[in-house]
C-alpha cells in the first residue's frame, strides 16, 4: 500500500482524513502544546457480529492479540510501551475492537508498530487459549459477583431481546468454554482486515508521518470490503423483571430504546440525561438522594449504537425502600414526559454540557476517541464552536418532543436485582 494511493481531506485547521485504497481509513489531529500522542487502531467488528454459538468470541480474540505475535512475547508487548513511560490498552464494544496507546511524540512510531503487531500477526496458540479462556472465564463470573454491572447485562437482554445488541460482550461460560483456536483463526481472518479497520492519532503529530508509518506497518492493499451489517432492532413491549439475589441492595435499571447515533436528535437526548441524572445538580440526584436520601447511586446514561439506542437510568438502594426509590423515579419521568424541561433548566443544562464537552477535549485520549467515531459511526467531523452550536440550537419543543415519546414511565423496561422487596 502507497500513501499516494488514497483521497485526503483536511478537515479542520489541525485535523485531516485519508482513505487508503484497499486499507484503512486514517485520521489525525494535531494538538498544539503536548509533547504525548495517543493512538489507536479500531477494527469494524464488536461483540453484536458474534454468532450465537460464538458469543463472546470477539472479546476473547482481543485478548490472545496480546498474549504474543510473530515478532514479541506478551511480555515484550508490554515492555515495548511502557519501557518508554507509555500506556497500552484494548477493549471490545458491540460494534468494534479497538487498541490504543499513548506515548511521548517522539515514540509514535513504536506505538503504531506495536499496534499493527497485534492486529495483523498474533500467534493464537493453543496454549494461550486455555490460560485466557480461564482469565475470560474469571472476568465473567467478576461480573456475576458485580450486581452494580451484571444488571445491565440483564436490562440489555430484556431491553433488546434477541438482538445482538442484548448479548454480554463477554460471552457466556458455554459459549467460551466452547471456543477453540480454529474459531479464533476463522475471526480474525473475517475480522481484522485493513479495508475495514479505522486509525487515529492526536497529539504531537503531523498526518503525513502518520500516513507513512501506516503504510510502512500495515499489510499490504486488499479488495475493498464492506463493514459488517447488524440488523435493525425489533420493538420490545415495556416489562418488568426481578432477578432473585442475596445482597444488601436491589439494583435498578430503567430504560427505553430510543435511536441510533447517527440522529441528529442525540445532541437533545443528551440534553434531557444530563438534566435528568448527569450530576448532583440533576433532578434524580436531588430528589433521590438529596432530598429523600434513598440512594446514595442514582444516575442516567446514554448509549447509542449505530442500529439503535438506549436513554436509562441506574440506582442502588436497600431492599425495604426499594419500592418507593423506583416510584420516585417515575414520577420524575412522569413530570419529564408531561412538561419536558423548563427554559431555565435547558439554558443551565446547555452550559454545563459544552463545559464538559470543551474539558474533556483537553485529553489527547478523548480527541483520539472523537476522531475515531467520525470514521466508525461515518459522522461529519464537527469542530468544537459546532457541537457547541448543534448544543445552542437545540428548541424547547424538541425536547418537549423527546420527552414524551421515550421518558413515560410506562415505556421502560425495569430490571431488579437484588433481595425481594416488600411488593414480593
Amino acid at each position: 500500500m502507497r500513501s499516494d494511493t488514497g483521497t485526503t481531506v483536511q478537515l479542520d485547521e489541525r485535523a485531516y482524513r485519508t482513505k487508503l485504497d484497499g486499507g484503512p481509513i486514517v485520521l489525525s489531529e494535531e494538538v498544539p502544546g503536548v509533547r504525548s500522542v495517543a493512538a489507536g487502531v479500531w477494527f469494524r467488528w464488536g461483540a453484536s457480529h458474534d454468532s450465537p454459538e460464538h458469543l463472546g468470541a470477539s472479546h476473547l480474540l482481543e485478548h490472545m492479540t496480546f498474549k504474543g505475535t510473530e515478532r514479541r512475547s506478551a511480555r515484550e508487548i508490554a515492555l515495548e510501551i511502557e519501557g518508554i513511560g507509555g500506556t497500552l490498552d484494548a477493549y471490545t464494544s458491540r460494534e468494534h475492537t479497538a487498541c490504543y496507546a499513548r506515548v511521548l511524540d517522539e515514540y509514535l512510531p513504536i506505538a503504531i508498530d506495536v499496534l499493527t503487531d497485534l492486529g495483523f500477526r498474533p500467534l493464537l496458540r493453543d496454549s494461550d487459549l486455555e490460560v485466557e479462556r480461564n482469565v475470560i472465564l474469571e472476568e465473567i463470573a467478576g461480573v456475576e459477583d458485580t450486581p452494580e454491572e451484571l444488571v445491565f447485562d440483564l436490562h440489555a437482554r430484556a431491553l433488546w431481546g434477541d438482538h445482538p445488541y442484548g448479548s454480554p460482550v463477554l460471552g457466556t461460560l458455554e459459549t467460551v468454554r466452547a471456543m477453540t483456536r480454529d474459531d479464533l483463526v476463522d475471526l480474525w481472518r473475517t475480522a481484522y482486515r485493513p479495508s475495514i479497520a479505522v486509525v487515529a492519532a492526536a497529539g504531537k503529530l503531523h498526518h503525513d508521518e502518520l500516513l507513512e508509518l501506516v503504510v510502512r506497518y500495515f499489510p499490504d492493499s486488499e479488495e475493498e470490503l464492506a463493514p459488517p451489517v447488524v440488523p435493525d432492532p425489533a420493538p420490545v413491549p415495556p416489562r418488568e423483571q426481578w432477578h432473585p439475589r442475596g445482597s444488601a441492595q436491589v439494583h435498578v435499571c430503567l430504560g427505553a430504546p430510543t435511536f441510533a447515533r447517527g440522529d441528529p436528535r442525540r445532541y437533545a437526548a443528551i440534553l434531557i440525561s444530563t438534566a435528568l441524572g448527569g450530576g448532583m445538580s440533576s433532578r434524580l440526584f436531588q430528589r433521590v438522594r438529596e432530598e429523600l436520601g434513598l440512594a446514595y447511586t442514582v444516575y442516567s446514561f446514554q448509549s447509542f449504537y449505530v442500529r439503535g439506542g438506549l436513554s436509562g437510568i441506574y440506582m442502588a438502594t436497600r431492599s425495604d425502600v426499594a419500592d418507593r426509590a423506583v416510584d420516585e423515579v417515575r414520577s420524575e419521568l412522569g413530570q419529564l414526559a408531561g412538561i419536558g424541561l423548563a427554559p431555565e433548566e435547558l439554558r443551565a443544562v446547555k452550559s454545563q454540557t459544552k463545559g464538559q464537552v470543551v474539558l474533556s477535549l483537553e485529553s489527547t485520549s478523548a480527541r483520539l476517541q472523537r476522531l475515531a467515531g467520525v470514521a466508525l459511526y461515518d459522522e461529519p467531523y464537527l469542530t468544537l464552536d459546532e457541537v457547541c452550536s448543534r448544543i445552542d440550537a437545540v428548541t424547547m419543543a424538541e425536547v418537549a418532543e423527546l420527552c414524551h415519546q421515550y421518558y413515560a414511565p410506562e415505556q421502560q423496561v425495569i430490571v431488579r436485582l437484588g433481595p425481594e422487596g416488600p411488593r414480593g
